[in-house]
């Protein structure tokens, strides 16, 4: 009988997510009219000088591997961005992998830096792909759970007492998918001498570092003695519209690096060759596009934030960033799955809470990357569906 590596099991193949998104597809396609918010997409095109790169890259044949670590003109279009969104200073040339996407480049990290049986610590709830990955590893994700009612702020004294001998990392994202929060600086200060004091590793998902709408970004990297125990990961996807694309990339201190690369050429070899083209010209001349993008993005929050307040059995958040609220809907009386049905039936497509940390079952999390109109018919169904109850 053929066997499958055990680790799988412990792993839901029917992601709440993916399988609410399918559901909504099916819908979609049977002429239904359904809102989308259950999946973390921008809904702008890619800029159009990325567009028209990639497009000439083509044309000249650029359509082989490229080196492994990526383009030079695209890790030093990076490297610019970085030093002027969040003053990280590396060298393009030993400090960077140009990634197929942030989830190869946190698999990447997650191979390099720990053996199995190896804990791991992750503020809940948290992107789905962590537990995931660490778990085919046969990594030990140890969740630190946060709530609502403390608008989901670290808390530094459960990570510390978290610690086995056994802990050898954590993972933190900021701003945080699903919850749009912003780790403070003072948090990150916190984190870095629990890091520093157990000689713990630590992957940074940056992600959504130009969606920030209060308070700053700040990366962990730059903090006295966490260059060399961190590993930031970051992508196209969000900043520039490109999911796509598959554009990601990871910044790691150069003995990391080799390391890394080795493991991302026995993933993908290289991200897509005429893709890297046009992400290089996105990082280098497509800031505008960013900026209008994110101020779109604090428009439709102020906008959902304004309707959900009014609907009684919500407690809400108020996101610091990224484009997601993720409200408790416990005194709905109803788990998050038969919550997100309820809502499918109705039109409205919406991610139930347990896909973010199996302490969520009572919260869903709704992405407003659509349209402002779209927002507003959505606040309407829930209004309606919910005074029902």
């Amino acid at each position: 009988m053929t066997k499958i590596n055990r680790n799988l099991f412990a792993i839901d193949l029917e992601s709440g997510l993916y399988d609410i998104f399918q559901k909504a597809t099916r819908l979609h396609q049977a002429g239904r009219k359904i809102i989308h918010m259950e999946i973390g997409k921008p809904d702008f095109d890619s800029p159009q000088a990325a567009k028209e790169e990639a497009r000439k890259a083509l044309a000249e044949g650029f359509v082989h591997y490229t080196t492994l670590n990526g383009i030079p003109e695209l890790r030093q279009a990076i490297a610019q961005k970085e030093k002027r969104a969040n003053n990280i200073i590396f060298d393009p040339e030993t400090e960077i992998i140009v990634t197929a996407g942030a989830c190869e480049a946190i698999t990447c990290a997650l191979i390099a830096l720990f053996e199995p049986g190896d804990e791991i610590i992750i503020p809940s709830p948290y992107f789905q792909i962590y537990w995931d990955a660490a778990n085919m590893l046969g990594l030990k994700v140890v969740e630190v759970p946060l709530t609502v009612e403390n608008d989901f702020e670290l808390d530094i004294d459960s990570m510390r007492q978290a610690i086995t001998n056994k802990t050898r990392g954590l993972i933190i994202n900021t701003p945080c998918n699903p919850t749009g929060k912003v780790i403070s600086l003072d948090s990150l200060k916190e984190i870095s001498r629990l890091a520093i004091d157990n000689e713990l590793v630590v992957i940074s998902d940056e992600t959504y570092d130009q969606f920030v709408f209060a308070g700053k970004h700040y990366s962990l990297r730059n903090l006295p003695g966490m260059k060399e125990r961190t590993v930031v990961v970051n992508s196209a996807s969000k900043t520039f519209s490109m999911t796509g694309w598959r554009i990601g990339y990871l910044i790691a201190d150069k003995k990391f690096i080799p390391y890394l690369g080795k493991i991302h050429q026995s993933l993908s070899t290289c991200a897509t060759s005429f893709a890297q083209r046009g992400a290089a010209v996105a990082f280098r001349d497509c800031h505008d596009f960013t900026y209008n993008m994110v101020r779109e993005f604090k428009l439709r929050r102020d906008l959902l934030l304004e309707g959900l307040s009014k609907i009684e059995g919500l407690d809400c958040n108020r996101p610091q960033g990224a484009f997601y609220v993720f409200p408790s809907i416990k005194k709905l009386g109803l788990d998050d799955k038969s919550f997100c049905d309820l809502m499918l039936d109705a039109g409205v497509a919406i991610a139930p809470g347990s896909v973010f940390g199996k302490d969520y079952s009572d919260y869903v999390r709704i992405s407003y990357a659509c349209s402002r109109q779209d927002i507003k018919e959505a606040v309407n169904i829930l209004t309606t569906t919910i005074s029902r109850l």
